[in-house]
């Protein structure tokens, strides 16, 4: 037995699930790059992150929409249609039989060159795209969580545009060793500024005198699921606001949560060691309802078969 098949995965049931590369399905050990994709050259790609709730995919056409932006902002060639990727995230749930309980990492590269380099022109074959589907629960579960600042700050459009949903997160990685160092489970981080963008993987909220504030999407990624908690802001009659926010504004806040495909909605208790006033308070708990209420009854149906 290999040291691969010997160490433990968070859920075993993705041992055994097929990978989609390039129009084939891999087996888990056997779904591989090439050394000379852009992916390994310079994490020269895009990529998504979707659930699946009750055979339906949450929110796919959003996705497929931000994907195709930012694969056109990067200048990608020869970019495949949403069409053909939606056709390949269904087959890739139905052959593992996943319905429920996943999480879906769609990854689009330039694709493989002809030689090593930075120029797209070496790039000759087309985009590469990836369809990785693992059972996958939200990771925070609704347990609150803490936060600590990071010392790295949020790339502003000045360097990079957080709009391109870009797979290079190196800036994202180092805050997140920052938050582990800590013994935290994210990082919060600032703009150039010095105000409060998002957290290293999830966008932020708070909630101060029942009104919901969140930071400009400048410096940070105008998320799904932010966008999604906005919506039901506006419908629900829930005073919203969208404005810089400080750090002081963050330890004196009456609420905060954090927003993302992977933990959906979570309550933060703390943040560098300050206690949130209610780690998951009112206003929380009813948009959580509200955000449970619209992944259980919305999302495009997975074909059976």
């Amino acid at each position: 037995m290999s040291n691969i098949e010997k160490v433990p995965l968070p859920d075993e049931r993705n041992r055994d699930i097929k990978v989609w590369i390039d129009g084939e399905l891999h087996q888990r050990e056997d779904a591989k790059v090439s050394v000379f994709d852009s992916t390994v050259q310079g994490g020269d790609a895009v990529w998504e992150g979707l659930r699946v709730y009750d055979g339906r995919v949450f929110a796919l056409d959003e996705h497929l929409d931000r994907l195709q932006r930012s694969a056109k902002a990067m200048a990608f060639r020869d970019i495949p249609s949403s069409e053909y990727i939606r056709e390949a995230i269904f087959a890739t749930l139905q052959v593992n039989g996943q319905y429920d309980e996943t999480h879906i990492r769609l990854t689009l590269s330039r694709g493989k060159k002809v030689t090593s380099g930075m120029s797209p022109n070496l790039n000759r074959y087309g985009c590469t795209l990836i369809v990785l589907a693992e059972w996958k629960t939200p990771i925070y579960g609704q347990e609150p969580i803490r936060l600590v600042t990071s010392a790295i700050r949020r790339n502003s459009p000045a360097s990079i545009d957080s709009k391109i949903h870009h797979n290079n997160l190196i800036n994202n990685i180092l805050a997140r060793i920052e938050a582990e160092h800590a013994g935290v489970e994210e990082a919060l981080m600032l703009d150039m500024q010095g105000f409060v963008s998002e957290c290293n993987g999830t966008n932020v909220f708070i909630v101060r005198n029942g009104r919901v504030l969140t930071p400009h999407a400048d410096s940070c990624l105008p998320g799904i699921t932010r966008s999604k908690v906005m919506e039901i802001c506006h419908m629900n009659g829930i005073p919203l606001e969208e404005r810089n926010i400080s750090i002081s504004e963050i330890y004196s806040c009456d609420e905060m949560f954090v927003t993302g495909t992977m933990g959906e909605l979570s309550p933060v208790a703390e943040v560098d060691g300050r206690v949130i006033g209610s780690s998951t308070g009112e206003m929380t708990r009813r948009l959580q309802e509200y955000y449970r209420s619209l992944t259980s009854g919305l999302g495009t149906p997975i074909p059976t078969i």
